[in-house]
This record gives C-alpha cells, structure tokens and sequence, in this order.
C-alpha cells in the first residue's frame, strides 16, 4: 500500500496531499486586499511553487475547480488562467460562483495534478 504524503498540514489542512500518483492542492491569496487581478496571480503563483516542489507541474493538472465569489471576475481571471496554463495541457476544470469564508477573498483554486514525472 503506497504512503499517504502530506506538506504543510495543519490541524485542518494540508497544503498539499499526495497518493497513488496524484497530488491534491487547494489555493487561497496570502493577501485579500488586491482586486481578481491582484489576488488571482497570488494564488496561481503559490499553486506552481507547490507544484514544483511536488516535482510536477502545471502541465500535469489534470483537474481544477475555481471558486468565484463574484461571477464578474469570471473574465479577468479566464485572461490570466489562459496565460498561465501551458497550451494544450488544459486540465478538466469547473468554474463556480460561491461565497468563500473570508469576503475578501476574490478567488479559491482546488486541483489534482499527476505527481512527479
């Protein structure tokens, strides 16, 4: 049975979970005071720092689920999410308008990558 791998955790999460070949992650901006913009390169840019360390990739995402407070930010971040997911590797994703816990947040990224490789 293969080991469960766990970075980051806290008593209620990890920041990132890996098994069986996949890796877990789920990404809020450190700071909630720019606008879709601001906050979403913060969380894209912390999502490939994790990746990398996990020794993958953003051409292994395999699945992305983006939380959208606000449906009007929806353009913005589709901008900045087409620049930074590497031609033809777009994972399956899901884009939902949902209040997050802080309403300050504009942006939440969940996702599930290859591992390694």
């Amino acid at each position: 049975m293969a080991d469960i791998l766990r970075t980051g955790t806290t008593r209620r999460w990890s920041d990132t979970v890996a098994y069986g070949g996949l890796l877990f992650l789920c990404e809020v901006p450190a700071d909630t005071a720019g606008d879709i913009a601001a906050q979403a390169r913060q969380v894209l840019a912390q999502l490939d720092a994790q990746l990398t360390a996990a020794g993958s990739g953003r051409g292994r995402i395999l699945n992305a689920t983006v939380y959208l407070p606000d449906p009007a930010d929806l353009a913005a971040f589709n901008a900045l999410w087409d620049e930074w997911i590497p031609s033809g590797t777009a994972p399956v994703r899901a884009c939902l308008h949902a209040p997050l816990t802080d309403p300050a947040m504009r942006i939440e990224i969940q996702m599930v990558a290859a591992a390694g490789g």
